[in-house]
């Protein structure tokens, strides 16, 4: 069977609760994330997951991803990787979208206008297309733990599309996502599952 990528997004922040962009400030989890990241372990030791006793896991370096890859029970077997950290928003760092909108116009969109001294879309594609080469030359499923952004460009470009396309898959903290195959072809499995912790 070819291998699979299971993504998890970080857990609840204050900045993401706010609609900060968070990039690389190292923001730590709330209590509800880090109870959402303990409801996600509990459901990966359950059936079908079992735990995920052959998974390879990679987590972003920042805390908010490394938290959760702990307190869902992975994180002895991690390894950080700088290709999962968020995308680096320069000036907007920290910033709403509406903020954002009163310093470049009121029609700026991420996906298409990008951001100031930070980084390029296409470099965001290019470390997404990094890890599932990676992901793709395994021999079992893999396990990563990341931000937003980052996850929703991994996604779009899995399915070999621009990176642009991120902007239509909406992604909540503490999900559960599976990138998998569908006739031989990268396909969605499940995306932006939250039922651990809706019950």
């Amino acid at each position: 069977m070819a291998p699979r990528i299971l993504l998890v997004r970080h857990g609840q922040t204050e900045w993401s609760l706010l609609g900060r962009h968070t990039g690389r400030t190292d923001i730590p989890l709330l209590e509800e994330g880090r109870r959402g990241a303990g409801l996600l372990g509990e459901r990966l030791r359950r059936a079908p997951f079992s735990g995920l006793p052959d998974v390879e896991v990679r987590t972003s370096p920042l805390a908010r991803a490394a938290e959760t890859c702990a307190l869902a029970g992975f994180g002895e077997r991690a390894k950080a990787w700088d290709a999962l950290m968020e995308w680096d928003y320069g000036a907007y760092e920290g910033l709403t979208p509406a903020e954002i909108r009163e310093r470049a116009g009121p029609d700026w969109v991420i996906w298409r206008d990008g951001v100031r001294d930070g980084e390029a879309l296409a470099e965001v594609g290019a470390r997404a297309d990094e890890v599932i080469a990676w992901a793709k030359e395994a021999d079992r499923d893999v396990l990563v733990f990341a931000h937003g952004h980052i996850l929703r460009v991994l996604a779009a470009r899995w399915l070999s599309l621009d990176p642009s396309f991120a902007a239509r898959l909406k992604l909540d903290p503490a999900s559960l996502s599976v990138l998998g195959w569908g006739y031989g072809e990268p396909a969605m499995d499940h995306w932006n599952d939250i039922a651990h912790l809706t019950g």
